[in-house]
C-alpha cells in the first residue's frame, strides 16, 4: 500500500510548537510508516519524517514572512496530483483546495476534515463527495449535509507525556489566545478560586490578548508564550487541572487528550467535542459557565489521576488512530 499524505504548509510537520493539524499529520505518518506502510509526506523543505519527504516548499508561511501562502500552497497541491497515479491512495489533512483536482485523477482519496467551520465550506465538499471519502474527527463535527465514511478521533503517542501521579494546585490553559479558546475565562476562574493560572499559546487575536488577558499578567497569572518538547509536557503535567472553557463548538482538543494524558484533569465547556473526551467525574468536568467551573475547581480531589491516563490509554493513542485509518484504506481499496 503507498499513501500520498498531503501536509498542510502552515508550520512545520511536526510542529516546532503551534500547528494542531500539522502535528496530527505526523503523529499518523509515523504510525503507518512503523506498521510497514509505504508513506509519501507532501510537506514543507524542513519537515521531518521516518516516511519519504516530497517537498517544493521552501519554509512555512507562517513562519517565514516571504512565502505567499496562496502561491505555495497552489504549487504545494500540484507537487503531489503531477505524481498521484504513483500512489494507491491521497490522504489531504490540508483542508478543501485538494478537492479542487479529485476529478483530475483516478487515485482514491480521504479528507480528514479537521473542523467544519461553517456551511460556507459546503460547495468546495459537497459536489466532491462520489469521490473523496471523508473522516470526522469527532461525532459533534459531523456536518448532516454531507456523507463521512469515518470517524476517527486523533490519537497521541503516550510515551510522550509522562504521568504526574502528584500534579500541583496550579491551574494552566492550552490554547490560542482568542475569544473561542476561554483564555479570558480561565483568568477569572483562577482570581476567583485564588489559584496561580499558567497560560501557554500563541497569540492569535492581539486586540483581545490586550484587553482581556495582559492587564492580568503578574506573578499568579503568567503567559510564557507558545511552548514545545519537554517544556510542554512539565506544564501539562504539572497542573491541578487544564482550563478549557471554549467558546465554540470544538472539533476535537488535542491539549485535552495530552494533559490527561500526564495525569491531568480537565474542566471544560460541555460544548462540542468536549463530552466524547471528558467523562465527566471521572477525568474532569463539563460544566456551562464560568460559575460552574469554578465550583469545579473544588471537586478536583474528587479525581483519580490514574483514571484520567487510563482513559487516554484506552481510548486516545496514536496505534489506535492509526488501525483505525489502516481498515478504512484498506476497505476503500477493497482489501
Amino acid at each position: 500500500m503507498k499513501i500520498a499524505m498531503l501536509a498542510p504548509i502552515s508550520w512545520r510537520t511536526p510542529p516546532r510548537h503551534y500547528g494542531p493539524w500539522e502535528l496530527v499529520t505526523s503523529l499518523l505518518t509515523e504510525a503507518l510508516v512503523t506498521r510497514g506502510i509505504d508513506v509519501t509526506l507532501f510537506a514543507t523543505q524542513d519537515s521531518l519524517t521516518a516516511a519519504t519527504l516530497a517537498a517544493v516548499v521552501p519554509a512555512p508561511y507562517s513562519e517565514d514572512p516571504s512565502i505567499d501562502a496562496k502561491v505555495w500552497e497552489f504549487r504545494h497541491l500540484a507537487h503531489l496530483f503531477e505524481r498521484a497515479g504513483e500512489f494507491d491512495l491521497i490522504h489531504n489533512q490540508a483542508d478543501f483546495p485538494a478537492h479542487a483536482f479529485a476529478h483530475l485523477v483516478d487515485t482514491p482519496m480521504v479528507t480528514t476534515i479537521h473542523g467544519f467551520s461553517s456551511d460556507r465550506i459546503l460547495p468546495m465538499y459537497q459536489p466532491y463527495q462520489d469521490r473523496v471519502h471523508y473522516v470526522a474527527i469527532s461525532d459533534a463535527d459531523r456536518s448532516p449535509k454531507l456523507n463521512y465514511a469515518a470517524t476517527i478521533h486523533h490519537g497521541i503517542v503516550l510515551n510522550d507525556f509522562p504521568f504526574d501521579a502528584s500534579g500541583s494546585d496550579d491551574l494552566l490553559f492550552f490554547g490560542r489566545m482568542h475569544p473561542d479558546k476561554g483564555a479570558a475565562e480561565a483568568i477569572a476562574v483562577a482570581q476567583a478560586t485564588a489559584r496561580d493560572l499558567a497560560m501557554y499559546g500563541i497569540v492569535q487575536d492581539q486586540g483581545y490578548y490586550e484587553r482581556a488577558v495582559v492587564p492580568h499578567l503578574g506573578d499568579r497569572i503568567r503567559h510564557p508564550g507558545a511552548v514545545g518538547g519537554d517544556e510542554r509536557t512539565t506544564a501539562l503535567g504539572k497542573a491541578a487541572a487544564l482550563l478549557h472553557l471554549i467558546g465554540f463548538d470544538e472539533p476535537f482538543g488535542l491539549s485535552v487528550i495530552e494533559a490527561m494524558a500526564c495525569g491531568t484533569p480537565v474542566i471544560a465547556i460541555r460544548r462540542g467535542s468536549m463530552p466524547e473526551l471528558i467523562d465527566d467525574g471521572v477525568t474532569g468536568f463539563l460544566v456551562n459557565s464560568v460559575d460552574e467551573a469554578i465550583a469545579a475547581v473544588a471537586r478536583l480531589p474528587e479525581i483519580d489521576r490514574a483514571a484520567c491516563r487510563r482513559a487516554v490509554v484506552e481510548r486516545f493513542s496514536v496505534e489506535r488512530m492509526a488501525d483505525a485509518y489502516i481498515a478504512l484504506y484498506r476497505d476503500i481499496l477493497g482489501g
